[in-house]
């Protein structure tokens, strides 16, 4: 058990690491390619926030562990509304920006919907997964397209981004120095996803719970943490208009990419729980978002009794979880 834990902390701690070397390795290498600071943050950016979950998603399926990935994905998304918004809010209301009210909030529901349908069956196969994934395609290409026809837009939404303002530092990294960072952090990014797996895994069978428990538990606060950080730290600087949209970005590529890939590599039946339980749980969070943003303020803003609401239906959820695992 000792080694296992051990694992765990190892395991997120350069997991973290290793995902933000990746990153801005990878935005470095972009931007000495000529990509400008906007698709960047749109593609390069976006995708790269979301490496922790991704990798330890694909190492799960190699390891026939799927159902850890797909606990991940669902998790992630629960905590992201539950846990980061939450805290977030209690520092400082949070609106909602005018992009993340117009695309990205119906873009989310959307997603959740799709994710139902696949999950419906209670089998996750090759073909839902890359279904998954071409609406993620379809998605990415949206936005860049919407982008370029308004570059004014989109340079301010660059400029926003709390991830963009390492770019100018950036800049200063030869092209040597931007590949070795995004080498290096790929490949600790891939050995930490492998240990994290292990240990979460040995952890499991240690404690006589299953691979889905975890997933949903220790794993998706895990892999969480870097958005936690941002949003509070971005919200401490007053940044506040970007925190839900950073939340909401990062949710659906946890379902787009993060629940699409495992089952391409390893399908997997499901249990009835994931749906009435966990999916159930995640639907309602996106909900209660969708409401707060739409319904029940004059001007949308998630104040800070409801991310006081938000904080405890997340720690309500992952009480629910540990006493059923114990009984």
């Amino acid at each position: 058990m000792l080694f296992a834990t051990l694992g765990l902390i190892v395991g997120f701690v350069t997991l973290v690491w290793s995902a933000d070397r990746f990153l801005n390795g990878a935005a470095a290498s972009a931007r000495l390619l000529g990509m400008s600071p906007m698709m960047i943050g749109l593609t390069i950016v976006s995708l790269g926030t979301s490496a922790p979950e991704i990798v330890v998603a694909v190492a799960a399926a190699f390891n026939d562990t799927t159902l850890l990935a797909i606990g991940n994905a669902i998790g992630s998304n629960i905590a992201n509304i539950g846990l980061v918004l939450g805290i977030a809010a209690l520092i400082a209301p949070l609106p909602f920006a005018r992009s993340v009210l117009k695309s990205e909030l119906p873009w989310l529901l959307a997603t959740t919907v799709a994710a139902f349908v696949v999950l419906f069956n209670l089998h996750l196969g090759r073909l839902e997964g890359i279904a998954l994934l071409l609406l993620l395609g379809i998605l990415m290409w949206r936005l860049i397209r919407e982008h370029k026809r308004s570059p004014e837009l989109a340079e301010a939404d660059a400029e926003l981004a709390p991830e963009l303002e390492e770019i100018a530092a950036l800049e200063q990294l030869t092209r040597k120095q931007a590949i070795s960072w995004l080498l290096t952090g790929l490949v600790v990014l891939l050995l930490s996803a492998q240990l994290l797996v292990w240990a979460a895994t040995e952890v499991a069978t240690l404690l006589g719970v299953s691979e889905l428990i975890i997933g949903l538990t220790v794993i998706a606060i895990g892999t969480s943490l870097p958005e936690l950080a941002a949003t509070v730290g971005s919200v401490i600087k007053g940044h506040t208009d970007i925190a839900i949209g950073n939340v909401v970005g990062s949710n659906i590529l946890n379902i787009l990419a993060v629940m699409a890939l495992p089952p391409i590599i390893a399908p997997v039946t499901l249990e009835v729980a994931i749906m009435w339980r966990d999916f159930g749980m995640m639907m309602a969070m996106t909900l209660l978002l969708l409401l707060f943003a739409y319904g029940l303020n004059r001007r949308p803003v998630i104040t800070r009794f409801e991310g006081g609401v938000l904080l405890l239906a997340w720690i309500g959820y992952n009480s629910l979880l540990i006493t059923q695992a114990q009984g």
